[in-house]
């Protein structure tokens, strides 16, 4: 991917427009550049050359506003399009392979790389009214003399000549500065979440500081300054080779062949102009390198999220909510780490859950009961076997109406501080009367569907996030250890009076739990051990 095809991709009408106008600008300042040359060249000003250059002042103010604020627009659209773009695909990228992607490196692309793309587009409406103006220039030139134009014209390939000698150099040194970066958001991960571990150990904190983040913040500053330092051997460079060539052109040239004095102010004063737009050129280029890693490691990112994009399908069962039975068919899933002793296998697991049952999954830590909490609600796609409803296989056609049977608290949920996507009527009555039932009610209000705090404990957390499950009314709950964090009293609150009463609205409740004083109030108890079955028995 590059920038072009990113700004064609967007709208290539506006291209089209906006690369006219930038035609006509540069035109137009090339004309104005021939319209004082000849002025100065003449005793007496006629009155055409007057109205001349007045009419290609408003030529150039024009095509040059029409043509930046068509760039604006169209360089803005194509990075809002590239943001919605990478969520879209986040969001359709099955939960498994987001995991194994890792958080890092997503939000390294989502902010520094985006960003990066940003800086450049930003610019672009400035840049393309640079190059229009040095290609006009250019070909005012060639008209003056072509002799002279070669000279000049041999001074530029010089110049590109050295640039494509070292620019693969510096874009090597800014990819190993970008890779460093995923390591980077990875340390800055580590210092917000374990904030209270590193306060509470000097060592480690220490450590983390000077092993971690320092070197490879050292690193990435080291790579950078490479790129950048031949950036500006070029730019450095660049702006000798020019200087260089008005020195050869007003001192030494006149002696080596006849050159009339027009076409030597015309040359002089044309190579001048073109002073700024070659110096920001130069100036932005280090910018469009990154900006083309950048790019590239949002494409691989996006090609890595396309590839594993699941289908989002309306296709639902026509058991509708009134199903009878839930059965997982020697389902099978595995978790592969680096090491082959990282490496865990769960199934195949062969189980059959019926409408309105309260059924509590047990077993040891790491047993691989969330993973098959995640298998059952369909955020994990079996390797092997199959879910059924009803005899009716799920699979991608069906899958995202599935998903939706589902009200779901895995231990490491979130919260959102708006009530999304819950088109109730009664929703703000329906909410307070939740808050009063999770003893919620002295600590948040909601208003407008907006919640007034998130910042409770973590057992109110969950309460709140069970607030959501309330609102929601899937036809199946789905507890990861929800009670792990609650006190005494509202711990037999939940599995002596929420539990059953949600059992005695027809639906059906998973619990995940360690609790075994409260087993009694299971229909049935599911036991995991190695990612197996090892039993299961009515209660």
């Amino acid at each position: 991917m590059n920038l072009i095809r990113l700004l064609l991709q967007t709208s290539w009408p506006i291209v089209a427009l906006a690369a006219l106008a930038g035609i006509l600008s540069g035109a137009s300042a090339a004309a104005l550049i021939a319209l004082i040359n000849t002025a100065i060249t003449q005793t007496q000003l006629p009155a055409t050359l007057i109205w001349s250059f007045a009419g290609v002042c408003f030529l150039r103010l024009t095509t040059s506003f029409a043509s930046q604020v068509l760039l604006i627009r169209l360089s803005q659209n194509a990075i809002f399009n590239l943001r919605m773009l990478l969520s879209r695909r986040i969001l359709a990228t099955p939960l498994y392979q987001l995991e194994q992607i890792g958080a890092p490196r997503l939000l390294a692309t989502l902010t520094d790389d985006i960003q990066s793309v940003a800086n450049v587009v930003f610019n672009i409406p400035f840049i393309c009214i640079d190059i229009a103006i040095v290609i006009s220039c250019l070909a005012y030139l060639c008209w003056l003399s072509w002799s002279v134009f070669l000279f000049i014209v041999g001074f530029l390939l010089l110049g590109i000549f050295s640039y494509q000698l070292l620019d693969a150099k510096a874009v090597h040194y800014l990819k190993l500065a970008r890779d460093r970066q995923d390591s980077l958001f990875k340390h800055f991960r580590t210092m917000t979440e374990g904030a209270k571990e590193l306060k509470l150990h000097r060592e480690r904190r220490q450590a983390f500081l000077s092993e971690d983040l320092q070197n490879t913040a050292l690193s990435s500053q080291h790579h950078n300054v490479e790129g950048l330092t031949v950036y500006a051997i070029l730019a450095s460079w660049g702006r000798v080779l020019f200087f260089i060539a008005i020195g050869v052109l007003v001192f030494i040239l006149p002696n080596l062949q006849k050159i009339e004095t027009p076409i030597l102010s015309g040359f002089a004063l044309t190579t001048l102009y073109l002073a700024q737009p070659l110096e920001e050129i130069l100036g932005i280029l280090p910018n469009f390198s990154r900006a083309s890693v950048a790019l590239n490691k949002i494409e691989s990112l996006g090609l890595l999220l396309s590839t594993h994009a699941e289908e989002e399908s309306a296709i639902s069962l026509t058991a509708g909510s009134n199903w009878q039975r839930l059965e997982l068919v020697g389902v099978t899933h595995a978790y592969r780490g680096e090491r082959e002793e990282d490496s865990f296998i769960l199934g195949p697991i062969d189980l059959t859950f019926h409408s309105g049952e309260l059924i509590f999954i047990v077993g040891g830590n790491g047993s691989g009961k969330s993973t098959l909490a995640k298998l059952i609600a369909g955020l994990y796609i079996p390797e092997d076997g199959e879910i059924r409803v009803d005899n009716t296989p799920i699979n991608n056609q069906n899958r995202e109406w599935y998903r939706q049977q589902f009200s779901a608290i895995f231990s490491d949920f979130y919260i959102f501080d708006k009530l999304l996507g819950l088109g109730n009527p009664n929703l703000e009555t329906k909410t307070k009367d939740y808050l009063s039932k999770l003893q919620l009610e002295h600590k948040v209000e909601v208003k407008d569907g907006v919640l007034s705090t998130t910042a409770l404990s973590q057992g109110q957390r969950k309460r709140l996030a069970l607030l959501t499950a309330y609102l929601e009314d899937r036809p199946i709950y789905l507890f990861d250890e929800w009670a792990s964090d609650q006190d005494p009293v509202f711990k037999e609150i939940f599995y002596t009076q929420l539990l059953p009463e949600l059992k005695r609205k027809g639906k059906t409740v998973l619990v995940i739990s360690h609790d075994d004083r409260y087993f009694f109030t299971a229909d049935r108890l599911v036991k995991l051990e190695y990612g197996k079955v090892e039993y299961e028995k009515k209660i």
